[in-house]
Parts: C-alpha cells; sequence; structure tokens
C-alpha cells in the first residue's frame, strides 16, 4: 500500500473523487423518527450534500453533524470534512447518512403538527364563500357567440350539507324526528314496540325524554312480561319504577301507541 493511501473499507478524509457514479442512501435525522431513501452524486462535497440534507430534514447545514452507517447499520464514522468528496468515504447502496442537529432544535419538532398555528374562519364569513367560483370565464372572445346566462349563486360545502341534512346535520334530523314522534307517546299508554330482530312486545309507556346514559329522546316502556334488561333505572339513575327485567328503554320509532290488551304468561 502506498503512503497516503488509506485502507480500502477504512473512513478517509479529502482525497480524489473516486467517480460521480450516484449511491442510494438512507437518510435519519435526530429530529424526527422517520427514514427516507434518497440518491446522491458520489462527486458532492460534503459541505454541498449539507445543503440538499437542508430541506430534506429541516436543520440549517451549518448546524449539521453527519455520521456513516453501513447497511447492517453499524458505524462507519463522521463525514466531518467538509471540502471531501461524498465518494472519497465508503458510501454503498444501504448505507445510511444520520443527520444530527447542532442547532438546538428540539427532537421530533416538526412531527407535532399540534403546534402549527393554524388559521380559523368564522362562521359567518364561511357561509359567505363559495366551493367553485361560477362566474363564466372564457380567455378570449369568440366572435357570433350567444349570451353567456350567468349560473345561479354557488353553494359552500356547509351550506350543501345542512340543506340536504347530510353529515353532522343528519344527526340534528334524526333528533327532530324522534322528538316530533315522542309527543305522540302519552305516558300510561298501552303500547307495542317492535325493535328489529327482536320478537314484538307489549308494554306500558312509562317515560319519554332525554336519559343521562346516551344522547336523543328514549321511551321507557314497562313489558308485561319480564323481556327487559332493567327496572327502569340505568348506571344509578331512575326513570321509573317496575320490576327487574320489565324495564327496558327504546327509541320513538320503535313504539306504537294503541289499545293493546295486556300479555299474560303462558301457563303450563
Amino acid at each position: 500500500m502506498a503512503a497516503g493511501e488509506a485502507p480500502a473499507g477504512t473512513m478517509s478524509g479529502p482525497g480524489l473523487e473516486l467517480g460521480a457514479e450516484p449511491v442510494a442512501l438512507w437518510v435519519s435525522s435526530n429530529l424526527n423518527s422517520f427514514r427516507t431513501s434518497k440518491r446522491y452524486s458520489t462527486g458532492l462535497t460534503i459541505a454541498e450534500l449539507k445543503c440538499k440534507l437542508e430541506l430534506l430534514v429541516g436543520s440549517p447545514a451549518s448546524c449539521m453533524a453527519l455520521e456513516l452507517y453501513d447497511p447492517r447499520d453499524e458505524f462507519l464514522g463522521p463525514l466531518d470534512c467538509d471540502e471531501a468528496l461524498l465518494g472519497s468515504y465508503p458510501v454503498a447502496d444501504g448505507c445510511r447518512l444520520h443527520v444530527i442537529d447542532r442547532s438546538g432544535a428540539r427532537a421530533k419538532v416538526f412531527e407535532d403538527v399540534s403546534q402549527v398555528e393554524k388559521y380559523e374562519m368564522p362562521d359567518a364569513e364561511y357561509d359567505k364563500r363559495a366551493v367553485l367560483d361560477a362566474t363564466p370565464c372564457l380567455s378570449r372572445p369568440v366572435p357570433d357567440a350567444p349570451p353567456v346566462s350567468p349560473l345561479p349563486p354557488p353553494e359552500s360545502l356547509r351550506s350543501f350539507l345542512r340543506q340536504r341534512r347530510l353529515g353532522r346535520w343528519a344527526g340534528e334530523q334524526r333528533l327532530a324526528q324522534e322528538a316530533a314522534l315522542a309527543t305522540a307517546l302519552p305516558l300510561g299508554a298501552r303500547c307495542q314496540v317492535q325493535v328489529a330482530g327482536q320478537p314484538c312486545k307489549r308494554g306500558t309507556i312509562m317515560y319519554v325524554g332525554q336519559t343521562d346514559f346516551k344522547p336523543g329522546c328514549w321511551v321507557g316502556v314497562r313489558y308485561d312480561k319480564p323481556l327487559g334488561k332493567n327496572d327502569g333505572s340505568v348506571n344509578g339513575r331512575r326513570y321509573f319504577e317496575c320490576e327487574p327485567k320489565y324495564g327496558a328503554f327504546v327509541k320513538p320509532q320503535a313504539v306504537t301507541p294503541g289499545d293493546f290488551p295486556e300479555e299474560k304468561d303462558d301457563e303450563l
């Protein structure tokens, strides 16, 4: 081995250009937890490489230290000479460049989007905005073209969903429908309950209104037979009185009031 040569497979400083072939490297950083695969020319100086990495990891090139790891993720050494060529180090496809930020930035600061200040448009202003500009636009006048009628004012997405009772407004419509049905269910009235997938049951309406266990309007029914789930109380709050297993809460649309005779227990 000639004097001044670095042994094969060891780190070396500045040296002759070993070729400008691209090499596929993994890039990691102490500022985030992800790795990115990039190809870099071996003819780049370390200073030039840092400038390219600056856009990738968010660390200033002047505050950047580089470490090289082989494809088995074993540490090879630092890339500590800005004038050296990347190809003067033992880089190969699959090696990893680890960027260490010396600027004092907090680790993973670029991953925490909750720290990013966001613009929030007031509801009143948003309602005035349109999804698309419906004004006809022509790049140049067309001779003898018929006049273009203006399109109707476009709707905002919120207005579109609200008018068609979609999205969060679908729930508002459902609650309004339940409340309307509940007004036709008088307390003490006989009723028939039909819940999908369950047999028809008869009982007496004991409670109509809001509950603590679930949102919306609920109907408390005292069944004629022990086909219920409770005794008129749920989670420690009593809504009506009945024997255990005779009480249940159902949605108003499952209840039909009427002069239904009381069901008797089957006799042997």
